[in-house]
């Protein structure tokens, strides 16, 4: 193609109009002109409105994935806050719960360790406190071993009661542990008085299975006790103190072919489930014993002058 046909004029996109300066310079007079315009007249606020109701739709699905974000996120915050927050609270609950325990046991066993104490003021006889540390293994007795023995002052035969009454009798005594045979065992005994009569008896050990109780034996049909009566020590038998608390009387069977009636009764004492107690020293070891009577017949030597120590001449 000839080159004198070719057309040598610009094009339209770099043909030469106003320069940069004057462009800036008006640009910059008409956005201070809107927004003076717009600060003192509001003129642009209608726009504005429009341009916003225009583009929310826009503005909303372009937030949704940010929001979802935040939303996951936020909720698994939570829901890890929530179960650290529920495993501390069952940590505490689990703490208070067993302190709540500790606390009733200690007020359980204030509360014995003083009706101990009351009981040991009633009985005027010397105690030691002891802790029953297990049963015996033999399942044909009724047997508890205590962590007081000889070394303590232990004896065979002490008394022991917990706080409500009469528990047993010290069978068996080692250097550091004792055996306590407990009331209900079949061989033991103990004399009892009726606290509403003064009726006079003898309590035997009545195991069964039942329920483990004692036996008053060898009443009379015509003895005068009513079930509920209140049995205590009668102190005759040179052991226990009078005036222990010992039994209840549960039921009264009467035989009309016999001149004595069945009485059963239910120990006072926790037979089953005392944890400490307190050993009395039998009476006939507080008591003082009885004075020395002279041999009738026989006249005391009357002193003279010749009697007296260190005196010459004094007869043979």
């Amino acid at each position: 193609m000839p080159l004198g046909t070719l057309d040598r004029t610009p094009p339209p996109f770099f043909k030469q109009g106003p320069s940069a300066l004057s462009k800036l310079l008006v640009f910059s007079a008409m956005a201070l002109f809107l927004m003076v315009a717009d600060v003192r007249f509001q003129v642009t606020g209608p726009v504005r409105s429009a341009m916003a109701t225009v583009l929310y739709p826009v503005q909303w699905l372009v937030m949704q994935p940010i929001q979802a974000a935040s939303t996951a996120g936020g909720y698994l915050t939570t829901l890890h806050e929530a179960r650290r927050t529920e495993r501390e609270a069952l940590e505490r609950l689990s703490a208070q719960a067993a302190r709540s325990l500790q606390v009733e046991q200690l007020l359980q066993e204030n509360q014995h360790l003083r009706e101990m104490l009351t009981m040991r003021e009633r009985s005027q006889s010397v105690a030691t406190g002891a802790q029953v540390l297990y049963d015996t293994a033999d399942p044909y007795s009724r047997k508890v071993v205590i962590d007081r023995g000889q070394a303590h002052g232990v004896v065979a035969g002490s008394p022991v009661i917990d706080e409500h009454g009469v528990l047993g009798q010290i069978t068996r005594v080692y250097p550091l542990l004792s055996e306590v045979t407990l009331l209900i065992d079949r061989d033991q005994a103990i004399p009892v008085v009726n606290a509403r009569t003064s009726l006079r008896g003898v309590a035997f050990g009545q195991p069964s299975a039942s329920g483990d109780a004692l036996e008053l034996r060898y009443t009379l049909a015509s003895a005068d006790i009513e079930e509920g009566d209140l049995l205590t020590t009668s102190g005759v038998d040179g052991v226990y103190p009078p005036g222990l608390p010992v039994a209840r009387v549960t039921r009264i069977e009467r035989r009309s072919e016999s001149a004595f009636n069945r009485v059963e009764c239910e120990p006072v004492a926790r037979v089953l489930g005392a944890l400490h107690v307190l050993v009395l020293t039998p009476v006939g070891l507080t008591q003082p014993p009885p004075p020395e009577q002279e041999p009738t017949g026989v006249r005391p030597r009357q002193g003279g002058r010749g009697d007296l120590p260190g005196r010459r001449g004094a007869a043979p």
